[in-house]
């Protein structure tokens, strides 16, 4: 797990990991980048690279900032410092019409899929297709058969979102995003609400797809069996910081730590093996055990003598 630092942690980027450098540019590189919302650091100093043609999945618990780094990465949103490059622009310094054209060349599959529920699974397909571009009526047709067949719903062109199930709606969505032949595609949470069968079901596309077009994949999730199926390098934030990046074999070392040496990782790596476990004792836990309830409740500091807070709430309920 060794990696190159260049410069200061808070000043400059981290390299790819060292045996896994390319001479090729990464289709997302993320420096120093630092989010607020007033007075809440969401993402404090992320780095990540991710390179053409692999998968890289970025997971973390609920409130650790990967659903804001996915919305940074797309350009929904801005950092307050730092910068978010993508296939080699600068996303903060683009207009809004030239950031229009740098999304015409990525899809998003979004958690709920998105659809638009009075079209059909084959107009939602096409619609990228007949606002973005000027293809005549025929090829947009064909266009929507081949990437409907690439998701294995061809036969369903004529649906509604209503008449499939949710599974089939994350493979339209998916074939939607597919439209414009992107470069890169961004998952978001791909598994979410699924059953395990349908959900192997979507890594199985997800793995496919890669292979088969050869785009770069970042996919936001926090299921474990989906994150070690898809990824080839894989990326965990904790409270808004970038704790690890490394490849699926790393990481599965750490979930597989035996209990009984637990205490040759460090709290790091204990934090990560506990997450990648989903175990109910470890580091996650005791520091939110640690947390002072009665002052994030009340706004002030637990007294030493709890009866200042005056006599315990009454049941509304008549005795």
């Amino acid at each position: 797990m060794q990696y190159q630092e260049i410069g200061d942690a808070r000043t400059k980027c981290y390299s790819v990991r060292m045996s896994e450098q390319s001479p090729d540019q990464p289709v997302v590189e993320i420096c120093n980048l630092v989010k607020r919302f007033g007075d809440q650091t969401v993402l404090d100093g992320v780095n990540l690279q991710v390179m053409p043609g692999e998968t890289m999945v970025v997971m973390g618990g609920s409130g650790s900032g990967k659903s804001t780094i996915l919305r940074h990465m797309i350009g929904s949103l801005y950092p307050n410092s730092g910068e978010v490059k993508l296939l080699g622009h600068t996303l903060s310094e683009l207009n809004e019409d030239e950031l229009n054209e740098v999304r015409k060349k990525f899809g998003i599959l979004f958690q709920s899929g998105a659809l638009f529920n009075s079209m059909t699974v084959a107009e939602n397909v096409a619609l990228p297709l007949r606002e973005h571009t000027m293809l005549d009526h025929n090829i947009i047709d064909i266009q929507v058969k081949i990437k409907l067949e690439l998701v294995g719903l061809r036969e369903h062109a004529d649906k509604l979102p209503a008449q499939i199930s949710g599974g089939m709606k994350k493979r339209a969505a998916l074939a939607r995003a597919l439209a414009l032949d992107p470069q890169v595609l961004f998952y978001d949470e791909p598994s979410a609400g699924l059953d395990p069968v349908t959900s192997a079901e979507i890594d199985r596309l997800i793995i496919d797809l890669s292979k088969k077009l050869g785009v770069t994949s970042i996919v936001v999730t926090h299921e474990m069996d989906s994150a070690f199926a898809v990824a080839d390098r894989m990326a965990m934030l904790e409270r808004g910081k970038m704790i690890m990046v490394d490849d699926r074999d790393a990481f599965a070392e750490l979930r597989d730590w035996p209990q009984d040496r637990i205490q040759e990782l460090d709290d790091r790596q204990q934090t990560i093996r506990q997450f990648l476990r989903g175990d109910a004792e470890g580091p996650i836990t005791r520091r939110k055990a640690a947390t002072n309830y009665a002052e994030d409740l009340l706004g002030e500091p637990l007294p030493d003598d709890p009866t200042r807070f005056g006599p315990a709430v009454e049941s509304t309920r008549p005795t």
